[in-house]
């Protein structure tokens, strides 16, 4: 299943409202974590998929990448990459992740940024994904954390006051397709455990060099109070790994 929500339009304008969608990077929560798990980019060929707003299509052509390739399911997310890019270098295209079709040893760096829990079959993708790296290429991308994405609920078990109690973790084994609220819309994301992740990867012939689960930063928390429950549980996975040959 091939889902693209970011072309509703009403999904699309909550989205575009997001401090992450208007400030970039640098109010992305786990962009501090995620920056230093980057390979080296300069003289590189960048593969963004789910590239969103080219948010990292851009930063990878800041950092020397020879060439950027973003792909997206959503025209709406293009059209917005497209405005806010002014570099020959940077190719946006219309592609389901599902459909990679480059060919062989085609890229050097593949980054993609929470969108991979949005496929069903990420054993599939990591094997794509190898198939189109050089040898030596590098795969480094984030995920909502397995803990997050286990209860299709996704969120707080609450006490009576309201107040935040516990973030509940239940059905953890039961991988697959969850129906979850995200900007007060149905969305289809997939869960999978933290073991099938690695196995995905380490079976399609990658090793993983460093692994991340962020928390906030003491400037985020500072800046925003609320970020402190942010603490109590993991929101991201983040993995960096190499093609192995």
């Amino acid at each position: 299943m091939k889902q693209n929500k970011y072309d509703d339009e009403g999904f699309f304008e909550k989205y575009s409202q997001m401090p992450r969608s208007v400030q970039g990077l640098d109010a992305a929560g786990e962009w501090a974590s995620f920056r230093p798990m980057l390979p080296d980019m300069n003289g590189k060929r960048v593969l963004d998929i789910g590239c969103g707003f080219g948010w990292h299509c851009r930063y990878a052509r800041e950092q020397g990448a020879a060439s950027v390739v973003g792909i997206d399911i959503s025209e709406n997310m293009l059209a917005r990459a497209r405005e806010m890019t002014d570099d020959a270098a940077i190719t946006y295209r219309r592609l389901a992740i599902e459909d990679l079709d480059y060919p062989a040893g085609a890229f050097d760096v593949v980054i993609s940024s929470l969108a991979l829990h949005y496929i069903e079959r990420f054993d599939i993708v990591c094997r794509e994904v190898h198939r189109l790296l050089a040898p030596g290429g590098s795969f480094a991308f984030s995920v909502e954390h397995p803990v997050f994405t286990a209860r299709a609920a996704q969120d707080w078990h609450y006490g009576p006051g309201g107040e935040k109690l516990h973030w509940p973790v239940d059905d953890y084994y039961g991988e697959g397709l969850r129906q979850a609220r995200f900007l007060e819309n149905n969305v289809i994301k997939y869960h999978r455990t933290v073991s099938s992740i690695m196995n995905a990867l380490i079976e399609a012939g990658f090793v993983i060099r460093k692994l991340s689960e962020p928390q906030p930063t003491p400037e985020m928390m500072k800046a925003n109070p609320s970020m402190r429950d942010e603490l109590r549980r993991p929101l991201f996975l983040l993995i960096a790994a190499e093609r192995q040959d």
